[in-house]
């Protein structure tokens, strides 16, 4: 005789549902059997939200600080270089067929040390995904879920997007300060 208690199985909704037990978020083993866990649960959604706009500003301010260092000659540890011994115009600089055959330095272009290349890569890989790790979050149709992953960004937004560069927004570039642009909470 079996006397084991079988435990319930998750639910997959492909419909908008409110369903709070029972429910699994990306894994089977993040399964929601008790308000307690749906609780915690809404606040790691809202968290990771957050997080997702923190590493989205993280990124741009990271491009901010090494480009600062790249003009100045190596501040913030990268390797500039000064611009008036620029080869532009040699033909020496790399080019890219997309490029009609113009040198990275004629177009304005400063090589990126393999360090800070790796660095920006790394926050870059980490928001893309986090991004689609909350678009599975999303997919569980779930309209707490849902409401979590929107007010984790929102709020994490709020918290972490408190400057513009009013400069590059009314000149074209962007959203400017913020970090990352405007592409919100976009897969990526």
């Amino acid at each position: 005789m079996d006397h084991t208690i079988p435990s319930p199985h998750c639910k997959m909704n492909m419909l908008w549902n409110t369903d709070i037990l029972d429910t699994c978020i990306v894994f089977r083993s993040w399964h929601i059997r008790t308000p307690t866990h749906f609780v915690l649960s809404l606040l790691a959604i809202v968290l990771l939200g957050v997080l997702f706009e923190y590493l989205r500003v993280l990124k741009g301010r990271l491009d901010v600080w090494l480009a600062e260092g790249l003009k100045e000659g190596g501040g913030g540890g990268g390797r500039g270089r000064d611009r008036s011994n620029s080869r532009a115009g040699t033909g020496r600089g790399s080019t890219s067929p997309n490029e009609g055959g113009s040198s990275s330095e004629e177009l304005g272009l400063t090589p990126i040390p393999p360090t800070y290349r790796a660095l920006r890569a790394a926050v870059y890989g980490s928001t893309v995904f986090l991004s689609f790790f909350l678009m599975l979050v999303f997919m569980t149709y779930n309209a707490y879920f849902i409401f979590a992953t929107v007010f984790g960004a929102t709020l994490g937004h709020y918290l972490f997007g408190s400057t513009i560069n009013v400069d590059a927004i009314l000149g074209g570039e962007g959203e400017g300060g913020s970090g990352g642009g405007d592409r919100g909470m976009a897969c990526h």
